[in-house]
C-alpha cells in the first residue's frame, strides 16, 4: 500500500512539473507575442544611432523589436517606407518629406516625431570666410529640390544672395531675386559632396551634415558657414516618418520617445561631436 502512495505521488509530481512548464512556456510565447517587430530605414550616421536605441534594455521594455536597415538613397527609402517594405524611416527633414509627399501624392508618408537639426553648412578649399569667395565664382548645390532650396536659403543667411518673396521649400536657382556677385551654380548628387568641395572649379559646396560626416567634416569646425538653430530652419529639422495609411501610429511614436531618452541624446552629442541638435517638439512645431 504504501509503495502504491508512493507511485501516485510521484506521478502527481511529475504532472505539476509538466503543468508549471506548460505555464513558463505559455507565459513567455505570450511575452514573444506581445513583441512589435519595427523595421526601421536610415542612411549613413544615424544607423549607429538607431542599432544603439536597438540595443537598449528600455527597447524591450517598451515591447519593442528595431530592425535596422541602412540605405545609401532617400528616394528609394522615402518609396520603401510608402509600399510597407520599411516601417519607419529616420533620414529626412521635414522640407525633403514636403518635396517627396509633393511629387507622389498617391503615397505619402506622415511625420511621427522630431529628432534633430544637422546644421548645412558651406564648405571650401579655397576660403576661409564667406567674403572671401570671389566674383563669378561656382558653387555645388543639391541636384534635388529640397536640400537645393535649403542650400539657397543658406547663401542668403549669409549675405551673398537675395531671394524672391515667394521662395519655399520647392524653390531653386530661378527663385534668387539677386545675385550681386555673379555666382554660378552646379547641382551635384550631395552625397558627393566631400569629394566635389575639392574640385579646383568649385569655390565651394554646400553640403548636409549627415553627408559631411561621412566625409570625415565636421559642420561646426569645418565650414566656413552653418546654419543656426532657430524658427527660420525649422523645415530643416530631421524627422521619423512612415506611410500615411500605417495602423501601428501608436506603437511607432514610441520610437521618438526613445529617441529623446537622455541616455541616448548623451551616446548622439559625444559619438556625434554635437553636431546633431536636439529638437524636441510636437509635430505642430514644424507646421505653425
Amino acid at each position: 500500500m504504501a509503495k502504491k502512495s508512493k507511485i501516485i505521488i510521484a506521478f502527481l509530481a511529475v504532472i505539476l512539473i509538466a503543468v508549471g512548464a506548460f505555464t513558463f512556456y505559455n507565459k513567455n510565447s505570450s511575452q514573444a507575442d506581445d513583441t512589435k517587430t519595427i523595421t526601421l530605414g536610415t542612411i549613413g550616421s544615424d544607423v549607429k544611432i538607431w542599432n544603439y536605441i536597438a540595443s537598449l534594455p528600455e527597447t524591450k521594455k517598451e515591447g519593442l523589436t528595431i530592425k535596422v536597415k541602412s540605405f545609401t538613397d532617400g528616394v528609394s527609402l522615402n518609396q520603401a517606407t510608402a509600399d510597407g517594405t520599411i516601417d519607419v524611416n529616420a533620414f529626412q527633414s521635414y522640407a525633403y518629406l514636403a518635396a517627396y509627399n509633393q511629387s507622389h501624392k498617391s503615397a505619402k508618408l506622415e511625420t511621427l516625431g522630431t529628432t534633430y537639426l544637422e546644421p548645412m553648412g558651406i564648405y571650401s578649399s579655397k576660403y576661409k570666410k564667406v567674403s572671401d569667395i570671389p566674383d563669378g565664382a561656382t558653387i555645388a548645390i543639391a541636384n534635388n529640390p529640397a536640400n537645393a532650396s535649403r542650400g539657397l536659403q543658406l547663401l542668403a543667411q549669409a549675405g551673398l544672395i537675395t531671394l524672391k518673396s515667394n521662395f519655399n521649400s520647392l524653390s531653386g536657382p530661378n527663385d534668387i531675386k539677386s545675385n550681386p556677385h555673379h555666382f554660378k551654380f552646379k547641382e551635384i548628387d550631395d552625397t558627393t559632396g566631400p569629394v566635389v568641395v575639392k574640385d579646383n572649379s568649385i569655390a565651394a559646396a554646400l553640403i548636409g551634415n549627415t553627408i559631411a560626416l561621412e566625409g570625415h567634416l565636421n559642420v561646426l569646425k569645418d565650414s566656413i558657414y552653418h546654419e543656426k538653430v532657430d524658427q527660420s530652419t525649422k523645415a530643416n529639422v530631421n524627422i521619423l516618418a512612415s506611410a500615411a495609411k500605417s495602423d501601428n501610429k501608436a506603437e511607432y511614436k514610441k520610437l521618438v520617445t526613445l529617441y529623446h531618452r537622455s541616455d541616448v541624446q548623451s551616446y548622439i552629442k559625444k559619438t556625434f561631436a554635437g553636431t546633431k541638435v536636439e529638437v524636441n517638439q510636437p509635430v505642430s512645431y514644424l507646421t505653425k
